[in-house]
């Protein structure tokens, strides 16, 4: 009984959470309420037996991606109106980037082939199921039956990566940024003089 009830607990305000990261419009909030959602996740994991990916989402996606989030929603202070400006100007060259990495990954999937005496070997080597620890069974899992799913998620982070990048760089006025080419191009930064013995400059 008391298993169910704090099962609904984590589970509503996880839901709840979920709704709110997509509802709010203030960005830190969104990444507040997505910090929120990880631990009652991470509470959902522990009451399933899962204490590794417990741990795994409180002290990687809590304690690093979303504080780096919150810090980069802080210091960027996205304007959506001027990144929706040059949308169609990249449209073309992102489709074409996109098409290639789709025909690669299809043409990857499409000859991927598994020898037909693989999964027999894997259930042979695998140990009793009561000999498992957690986190050998998660690999286990991630590696063989989910392998797909996580080459996919690799790439969505990926992708996410690349994106914060971009939007790191943009140019905005009145904010200076460090050009270290032209720093190491100036003539006038040193001036060499020839100092005669016994006599300063």
């Amino acid at each position: 009984m008391i298993e169910a009830l704090v099962f609904y607990m984590f589970a509503l305000t996880a839901i709840a959470s979920g709704v709110m990261v997509v509802v709010s419009r203030n960005p830190v909030h969104s990444v507040l309420f997505l910090i929120v959602a990880f631990f009652n996740a991470a509470g959902l994991f522990v009451l399933l037996g899962a204490e590794f990916l417990a741990m795994i989402l409180v002290v990687v996606y809590v304690g690093a991606v979303a504080v780096l989030f919150l810090f980069v929603v802080m210091m960027l202070d996205v304007n959506q109106v001027e990144l929706r400006q040059g949308f169609l100007q990249y449209l073309p060259i992102g489709g074409v980037i996109g098409g290639i990495l789709t025909f690669e990954l299809l043409f990857i999937v499409g000859a991927w082939q598994f020898q037909p005496d693989v999964s027999a070997a894997i259930a042979a080597a695998a140990p009793p199921p009561d000999q498992v620890t957690n986190t050998q069974a998660l690999g286990s899992l991630i590696y063989t039956r989910f392998a797909y799913l996580f080459q996919a998620a690799g790439a969505i982070l990926l992708v996410a990566m690349i994106g914060a990048i971009a939007l790191t760089h943009r140019k905005r006025p009145g904010v200076k940024k460090q050009k270290i080419a032209d720093q190491i191009a100036r003539e006038d930064s040193i001036e060499l003089k020839k100092v005669e013995t016994g006599r300063g400059i």
